[in-house]
């Protein structure tokens, strides 16, 4: 029997990324840009990629206050060949970039439904294609997919998100078993409603669809299956995504860390 891989007493392990790429998509502001934060704070080169440059600007001037380093990179991640090409070399990759829409399945636009699945589903396939020749070549890397509550659990009128999300879960898993041998772990990271621009955005399609005020919509509906009555902070968010590429975490891959305030425990 083999002797375990000896690890750092945890009390004695702070993240240090130290000479590490970390690449997070939607950066530029949300649950993007505290791990972005998070992981800069640690030591990592941050290339943050977002369509916001007056956002990317504003997160690269607030890494320079707590010493990190953030290389905004504008990009679409409908365009696919680049957002391949701009994951090669990274150590860390944070799929996070995420848009939703709010309607019933006979009033979804397919266009939009074509794009969410681009940005949330496609995209984050051709980062991590990117990203691991260079994770293998090394023997080490992580993948961190933000995926959502939705990825395990649907909800009414959001068709696309909750396909997109599901589909990112099986992405992970086949990641993960596909790097293991190779020092790479690929986890998601399955928060409740975040307080966002994303989710304060809905609030309107929300009460529109359900057909109540939009006052009623927090307590009513995005909170309605949650044990913990409040939004999660993306800060919260960000701290699991550290933890998920720390040392103590080089057996966790494959899993969901469920961040949902109870809703699984129905």
């Amino acid at each position: 029997m083999t002797a375990p891989s000896a690890l750092p007493a945890p009390h004695d392990t702070p993240l240090d990324l130290g000479g590490r790429t970390a690449l997070v998509t939607g950066a530029a502001g949300g649950i993007g840009r505290a791990c972005a934060l998070r992981l800069a704070a640690a030591g990592a080169k941050v290339r943050a990629v977002d369509r916001d440059a007056a956002g990317l600007e504003a997160l690269a001037a607030a890494a320079a206050d707590l010493g990190g380093a953030v290389e905004p990179h504008v990009l679409d991640l409908t365009d696919l060949d680049a957002a391949e090409s701009a994951a090669a070399g990274t150590d860390v990759l944070v799929n996070n970039a995420g848009l939703q829409l709010v309607r019933p399945i006979e009033e979804f636009p397919p266009d939009v439904f074509h794009t969410v699945l681009t940005v949330m589903l496609e995209a984050p396939f051709r980062l991590i294609r990117g990203a691991l020749p260079h994770m293998y070549g090394q023997g080490w890397g992580r993948v961190v997919n933000i995926s959502s509550v939705h990825g395990l659990r649907a909800s009414a009128y959001k068709s696309a998100y909750v396909t997109a999300k599901h589909g990112l879960e099986g992405l992970s898993k086949t990641t993960a078993l596909e790097g293991a041998s190779h020092g790479v772990t690929s986890n998601c990271v399955n928060p409740g409603y975040v307080r966002t621009a994303l989710v304060e955005k809905q609030i309107a399609d929300q009460a529109r669809a359900h057909g109540i005020p939009e006052e009623r919509v927090v307590a009513e509906v995005l909170l309605q299956d949650s044990a913990v009555k409040r939004l999660i902070e993306p800060e919260e968010v960000a701290q699991a995504v550290a933890y998920l590429c720390g040392p103590q975490a080089s057996f966790v891959t494959g899993t969901s860390l469920v961040l949902d305030g109870g809703w699984t425990a129905h």
